[in-house]
């Protein structure tokens, strides 16, 4: 009986072993698998990082150049503009000469207003324009009242002259026009005080 006992013993110490050595196997896999996962995530870490670096390396570069060009721009940018311009200015002095040499007053307004129309045109292809004022209600966005005149013509609050125009540059404003605004005719023998203002 001591036999069937030892063998129960030596069978159960097997198993025991067995399970002993499965479970060493298992932490061993266990380990074996982490460690590949660690190796592949630290490989994973090291390509963010180095694509990082890239990445951070293209946005100086892009931040520098986009820098570069900015300045180019600002210091290039009425190329276009003088180039169109300088015929404008050419024709002035053309002008200039001829009313010198020939003393002829028609010749030199036909030319100078030739030479203004140029020059508006350059300005339309620019996308500026004037502002018509005159006989137009009073805006302060586009106007600046320079002063008011009692008069019969226009109603109160609309502009009477035009003293300098105004101009847009694509619907933003350059410069307001500077206006005359009708205000309210009084009598001067009902109100003699409206005088002194």
């Amino acid at each position: 009986m001591e036999k069937k006992g030892e063998r129960g013993e030596t069978s159960a110490e097997h198993t025991e072993q067995e399970k002993k050595d499965k479970k060493k196997r298992s932490n061993e896999e266990i380990i074996t698998e982490l460690e590949a996962a660690l190796q592949k995530a630290q490989e994973e870490a090291q390509e963010n990082y180095d694509r990082f670096l890239r990445t951070s390396a293209d946005l100086e570069n892009y931040k520098k150049r986009v820098a570069k060009e900015k300045a180019d721009l600002i210091r290039y940018g009425n190329d276009e503009l003088i180039r169109e311009l300088l015929p404008v200015i050419d024709n002035l002095e053309r002008a200039l000469s001829h009313a010198d040499a020939e003393g002829n007053e028609e010749g030199i307004r036909s030319g100078l207003e030739m030479t203004l129309q140029q020059f508006f045109g350059v300005l339309q292809r620019f996308g500026c324009t004037p502002i018509c004022a005159e006989g137009e209600c009073f805006d302060p966005n586009r106007h600046e009242a320079i002063m008011e005149q009692a008069t019969g013509e226009c109603d109160p609050g609309h502009v009477v002259s035009e003293l300098e125009k105004g101009y847009l540059l694509n619907d933003r404003l350059v410069r307001p026009a500077k206006v005359v605004v009708a205000k309210a005719h009084v009598d001067t023998e009902e109100n003699p005080e409206s005088e002194t203002e």
